[in-house]
């Protein structure tokens, strides 16, 4: 409550839309309102799928051996429950069947699509070892990321392997937060590219007040962001981009072009990570407004 007291710097923006991704690395869905937890947007990152070979959690962020993740969304059939892992999930193949997570057979239908055995796990079940029906509330999986070979980059056509969060299927913090006018700006440094919402995979797109362009949510880092009248974020570090802004989804292209300019640019940094500070209903319009 301490927090809900501070005084305010002033507006900064405003709530434009709100995402959430059931399954890690499928596309998600588009909501309007929606509970913030301390573990991010309730629902959030709830269910990924695990090679049965080697234990790791299937990522968009390693395209040679995942190729088609983006062509499979998921959706909860009901609102997702405050700890995100009761509600059922709905996947769309990309040959356009629908199948659920209730399903006895969707472990078969999900490796026939992605051509390698895999299951889906829950995070509420917990993950050690490769056993997706352990609850131990330390579980850590493990993911791997593939290093293109673009200018600036440290590592260049490598595959090195990272653990997430523990007992989490995120890659590094709960909360991701980038602006209309980040877009903006690097549309307007590679006309040709299209930077939309989808490819940059955010929970809260917030569109700032006033008309420039630019990066301006670097500079809440180290700030706490009031949202509406309950959820406090404190704004950690900037988000690092990676090998899945450039993939193709529903009817964007492959562009290579997309994470060229943001290292270009803005060595590879596009968004924000953040931490909940408090949680609370959150809703696309909401009011956004920097702590002093």
């Amino acid at each position: 409550m301490e927090n809900a007291e501070k005084a305010h710097t002033g507006e900064v923006g405003t709530v434009m839309s709100l995402w959430r991704y059931p399954v890690k690395s499928m596309r998600g869905e588009k909501v309007s309102t929606t509970q913030i937890k301390g573990q991010g947007l309730v629902g959030d990152r709830a269910y990924a799928v695990m090679d049965r070979l080697d234990g790791k959690i299937a990522t968009a962020k390693n395209p040679r051996k995942w190729p088609n993740l983006f062509a499979f969304r998921a959706t909860f059939i009901e609102e997702a429950e405050e700890d995100g892992q009761a509600s059922s999930v709905s996947i769309t193949l990309p040959d356009g069947t629908m199948v659920t997570s209730e399903q006895q057979d969707l472990d078969h239908l999900l490796s026939k699509s992605l051509n390698r055995e895999v299951t889906l796990v829950s995070a509420g079940k917990g993950l050690v070892a490769g056993d997706p029906s352990s609850s131990s509330p330390s579980w850590m999986a493990r993911s791997e990321e593939y290093w293109p070979d673009i200018d600036g980059r440290e590592h260049r056509d490598t595959v090195t392997d990272f653990t997430l969060p523990s007992g989490t299927f995120f890659d590094a913090a709960m909360v991701h937060l980038v602006t209309t006018s980040t877009l903006a700006r690097l549309h307007e440094l590679y006309p040709q590219g299209r930077f939309e919402i989808p490819r940059f995979r955010p929970n809260i797109v917030v569109k700032p007040v006033g008309t420039e362009n630019g990066f301006v949510e670097s500079d809440w880092i180290g700030r706490i962001l009031a949202i509406g009248d309950e959820v406090r974020l404190q704004i950690i570090k900037p988000c690092g981009r990676c090998v899945m802004t450039t993939l193709a989804q529903n009817d964007l292209p492959k562009d290579p072009g997309i994470l060229r300019t943001a290292v270009q640019y803005h060595q590879g940094r596009v968004g924000v990570y953040a931490s909940v500070m408090r949680g609370g209903t959150i809703r696309r319009g909401d009011r956004v407004e920097l702590e002093a």
